[in-house]
This record gives structure tokens, C-alpha cells and sequence, in this order.
């Protein structure tokens, strides 16, 4: 059986969504592809622009934030999916502030212990969810 073009198993791993230069990598990797030619491959992606991981970490932050997720829980995603740190940083940076984004959820779930729980499980700091819910409300549901 021939072997695959590694661009085309790129292509393959982009097709559907943006992804990271570390999950393209391990993907071709899994793929069988040599290290030579992966680190050809990704030079080659991230030069067109198929392969942009500023790009998609502010895609990626503003999927999660939209999804209810807090600072920590983006960040932690973005970490797992290999994306350093400043461009991490830069992705929290462009969001809205998590405390209004905090806020924004408690107008609509209400203030409540359990609002300010799912909000802790969700990846706000204590801080953001104190000045949403308040610091009573809080202290039940954290």
C-alpha cells in the first residue's frame, strides 16, 4: 500500500476544523509520518496559514467562553491542545473580562448557590464568581 501524502493527512485533520500545530503534528505522527517530514509539512501549513495557532487559540477561547467556561478551564484547554503560553495569555486577553462574563451568566441562570457552583466547576476564579452571585451566595455554593 502506498504511502499517504503527509499534506494530505494534514488536510485530513483540517478538513473539518481548525487545530492546533500540536494536534496536526500528532496526528500525522499517528499517521506513521517520519519527524523530518512532519516538521516540513507543519513549516509548510503554518506558512500558508492553514496552521495558525494565534489564530486558533482566540477561536478556540471565545468557543469556550461562549460555552460558559471560565479563565482557567480555557486556559487549561488551550494548554492541553499545546498552545504556549502568551498565546494563551493573548486568547484570555481578547475575551470579554471573566467577571462580566460571570455576571452575564448569573442574569440568566439567577443567583443562586447552585449558579455559583457551576460556575466554580466551569473554571471561574472565586473572585469572579463572588462579585457575580455575591459573597453569601457564594460561600453556600462554592
Amino acid at each position: 500500500m502506498p504511502e499517504r501524502d503527509p499534506l494530505e493527512i494534514a488536510a485530513g485533520a483540517l478538513r473539518h476544523r481548525d487545530r492546533s500545530r500540536r494536534e496536526v503534528d500528532e496526528r500525522l505522527e499517528r499517521a506513521g509520518v517520519a519527524d523530518e517530514a512532519r516538521a516540513e509539512t507543519l513549516e509548510a501549513l503554518e506558512r500558508l496559514g492553514y496552521v495558525d495557532d494565534a489564530r486558533y487559540a482566540a477561536a478556540r477561547a471565545a468557543t469556550l467562553a461562549g460555552r460558559g467556561r471560565g479563565d482557567a478551564a480555557i486556559r487549561h484547554d488551550l494548554e492541553q491542545r499545546g498552545v504556549e503560553g502568551e498565546l494563551v495569555e493573548g486568547a484570555l486577553a481578547a475575551l470579554e473580562p471573566e467577571a462580566g462574563r460571570a455576571r452575564a451568566l448569573v442574569q440568566r441562570l439567577g443567583a443562586t448557590p447552585g449558579t455559583a457552583a457551576r460556575l466554580a466547576r466551569n473554571g471561574f476564579a472565586p473572585e469572579s464568581v463572588e462579585a457575580a452571585v455575591g459573597a453569601e451566595i457564594a460561600g453556600d455554593g462554592a
